[in-house]
């Protein structure tokens, strides 16, 4: 539960030679007696050479699920090493690791945490079942045993000077979003920044007419891609078709959804065919849906006539059914080609690389469920830590082929998050044209690394700014 194995390497980032410290294995968990309840598996990258760490910023990496292990991010994103895929993120073989020229190890030092079920991260034995899933298996829960961990690390690593950041895909970006005010309120930890990648709801409500018609800017960039929308929208370049999409979202189809069964016939049919124009799928099963497009539905039905539904995670993945009738995928086209890839690089990269060697599963998804979704304000709970500190501020990364997650809806987060516009200065938002590990994509692996290395710096105050508003 308390054992790490350090290795060293060297990889190329922008041509300069960054060599590093690789420490892995597991630090534990602790109750509030002290007693050890679960041992966390993790990997942290340090630069080495680095003489003042005061000033070198550290990344805390979290992926999502709940139950997934840190291995994405880990080894197809901001690490040192990344799997070996084709451009647009297919497996390859050999299966294996590559140097990533694109890591953000050049400005700043990485922690890949793995919570308990994901990866090597398991509860003590004598914990039975009742137990484990009240202390580590929701929301606040979660939450509360991973900042309790991560003000371990920063002690035992000696990092409380550096400025901090804390980095989540898909419901890693609840996880960090609450985590940030727990770290700022239960540990006094205040960090510099938080990328949501790929987020989650964060807790925010919508209601029904929001959530059916928040969906429509996705659905239109995923029949663009598939070059089933009309010929002038279809010659548009993908950003700017979409903002004909997004206005008519925001301004005309979030009313007429929430008029519901009242909705006049007429408006009703001139909305069908609106949401026709934009979403590739023809009026009539518009009609039956009642307007409202499941998103299962529309990855079974877009490109149903040519035999092939669309990836639910990243809607440029193509999959095959057993029949052509039904109103969802039999399975999730691009999950299975990333599990495809990752698994067994991960596998051999902690032995082969990282020298650490065990006979656990290592749990790319782990059994956390059922999951405590009770009381989640993680949303709100990012705003009030930007409130309480003018230090922090907010990176939304989304992938607009992303239908899990959609891209539209991340921004809807901010949209809510701070009614009073009063923090939308340190909030930013960008978009990238893959899905939701948009990472994937050698294009975006590039631009969405370089836009975390802005982001660091633009959320590093100048030596001595004092952190405070000013009327």
């Amino acid at each position: 539960m308390d054992s790490t194995v350090i290795t060293k390497g060297e990889v190329v980032i922008k041509g300069v030679p960054v060599k590093y410290s690789a420490t892995t294995g597991k630090q534990p968990v602790w109750d509030e007696k002290g007693k050890i309840i679960a041992g966390l598996y993790f990997t942290y990258y340090e630069r080495l050479g680095v003489s003042n760490k005061a000033k070198r910023p550290l990344i805390i990496s979290l992926n999502g699920g709940p139950g997934s292990a840190s291995v994405w991010m880990h080894i197809a994103y901001t690490g040192p090493k990344i799997l070996k895929i084709d451009d647009e993120g297919y497996p390859v073989q050999p299966y294996g690791v590559k140097d990533n020229v694109h890591s953000i190890l050049d400005v700043a030092d990485i922690v890949y945490i793995n919570p308990v079920n994901t990866g090597y991260s398991r509860a003590v034995d004598t914990m039975d079942e009742a137990e484990k899933r009240k202390t580590f298996f929701g929301v606040n829960a979660d939450i509360k045993y991973l900042a309790s961990w991560i003000n371990t690390f920063v002690t035992r690593q000696n990092r409380w000077e550096s400025p901090k950041y804390l980095i989540g895909e898909s419901y890693g970006a609840p996880r960090v979003s609450g985590l940030s005010l727990e770290l700022q309120n239960a540990h006094w930890m205040y960090l510099n920044g938080v990328v949501l990648v790929s987020p989650t709801g964060l807790g925010i409500e919508r209601g029904t007419a929001v959530d059916a018609a928040n969906l429509l800017p996705y659905y239109a960039a995923a029949a663009w891609y598939h070059k089933k929308l009309p010929s002038d929208l279809q010659s548009k370049d993908l950003t700017d078709m979409l903002v004909e999409v997004e206005e008519y979202t925001v301004n005309e189809l979030i009313p007429i959804m929430a008029k519901g069964g009242f909705l006049p016939e007429a408006e009703k049919q001139k909305a069908a065919a609106r949401i026709s124009r934009y979403s590739g799928l023809s009026e009539k099963v518009i009609l039956e849906h009642d307007l409202r497009i499941p998103k299962g539905f529309f990855w079974k039905e877009l490109l149903r006539n040519e035999g092939f539904n669309i990836g639910r995670l990243d809607s440029r993945y193509l999959g095959i059914d057993k029949m052509a009738a039904g109103d969802k995928p039999d399975y999730s086209a691009e999950l299975t080609s990333w599990l495809h890839s990752f698994t067994p690089a991960i596998n051999y990269y902690i032995k082969n690389h990282l020298k650490y060697n065990t006979d656990l599963k290592y749990n790319m998804f782990g059994p956390v469920h059922p999951w405590d979704n009770s009381n989640n304000t993680t949303g709100y709970d990012l705003r009030q830590a930007m409130a309480q500190n003018p230090y922090l501020h907010v990176l939304v990364q989304a992938g607009y082929y992303d239908g899990g997650t959609d891209y539209f809806n991340s921004k809807y987060n901010q949209w809510q998050m701070d009614t009073s516009g009063k923090l939308r200065d340190r909030m930013s938002w960008k978009g990238y044209r893959s899905g939701h590990m948009m990472y994937l994509r050698s294009e975006d692996l590039a631009t969405s690394n370089e836009d975390i290395r802005e982001f660091i710096s633009k959320s590093t105050p100048k030596d001595g700014q004092p952190a405070e508003y000013k009327r």
